[in-house]
C-alpha cells in the first residue's frame, strides 16, 4: 500500500474517532414533544470526510461509525439502530460528497450541504414507518403521527445544524489533514540552485 494511501486511511480513522467521541459527548433533544431524539453532531467528520475525500471516503466513515455505535453510544437499538445511522448519514454524506465535487466552490458545498439535508430528511420517513414499527413494535398508525410534527422537523434541523457546522470548520480542519497527504518536495540547497 502506497504512503499516501495509509496517510488517507489514517486521517479517515481519525475521523471516525472523533465522530463517536462527538456522540458520546453532545447529546441533547432538539424538540421539546420527543426527547428521545437526541440531537448529536457525529456526522460532521463524515461530511468533512465526503468533501476531502470523495463520497466513498465519507459512506465509509459512516459505516465503521454505525458499527461502533451500534456496541456502544446506541446499544439500545442495537442493530435497527445502526442500519438506520447508515442509511441516513450514508445518504447525506453521499449526496453532499458528490455534489462537492462536481461543484468544487464555497457556493458548490452550500449547494452540497443543503441537497444532502433535504435528502437525510426525506430517507428518514419510509426508514422511520419501516424500522420503527416492523422492529421497534411502535403501531404504524402512532409512526404516521409523528412524521410531520417531529420526524421531518427534528431531522431537518439535525441535518441543518450539522451542515452549518461542516462549512464554518470544513476548511480550518481540511488544512490540518491535508498538510501530510500532500507529497513533500525535496528541498534544494544553495549550490544545487546556482547551477
Amino acid at each position: 500500500m502506497r504512503k499516501s494511501e495509509v496517510n488517507k486511511m489514517s486521517r479517515l480513522a481519525m475521523l471516525a474517532a472523533l465522530s463517536i467521541l462527538l456522540m458520546f459527548l453532545v447529546r441533547f433533544p432538539l424538540i421539546p414533544a420527543a426527547p428521545f431524539l437526541e440531537y448529536e453532531p457525529g456526522d460532521i467528520p463524515a461530511l468533512i470526510a465526503a468533501f476531502l475525500f470523495g463520497p466513498a471516503a465519507g459512506v465509509l466513515v459512516t459505516l465503521a461509525v454505525s458499527i461502533i455505535q451500534a456496541f456502544t453510544v446506541s446499544a439500545g437499538s442495537g442493530w435497527i439502530g445502526a442500519i438506520m445511522h447508515f442509511i441516513a448519514t450514508g445518504t447525506m454524506v453521499a449526496v453532499a460528497g458528490y455534489i462537492y465535487k462536481k461543484i468544487h466552490t464555497q457556493k458548490g458545498a452550500v449547494i452540497a450541504l443543503i441537497a444532502a439535508s433535504i435528502s437525510m430528511t426525506l430517507v428518514m420517513i419510509p426508514l422511520n414507518l419501516i424500522f420503527t414499527t416492523k422492529f421497534m413494535n411502535v403501531p404504524m398508525e402512532a409512526v404516521k403521527a409523528m412524521i410531520v410534527p417531529i420526524i421531518i422537523p427534528f431531522n431537518l434541523l439535525k441535518a441543518s445544524i450539522n451542515s452549518t457546522l461542516t462549512f464554518l470548520v470544513y476548511k480550518p480542519i481540511g488544512r490540518v489533514l491535508r498538510v501530510e497527504l500532500e507529497p513533500v518536495k525535496p528541498v534544494k540547497s544553495a549550490m544545487e540552485e546556482t547551477r
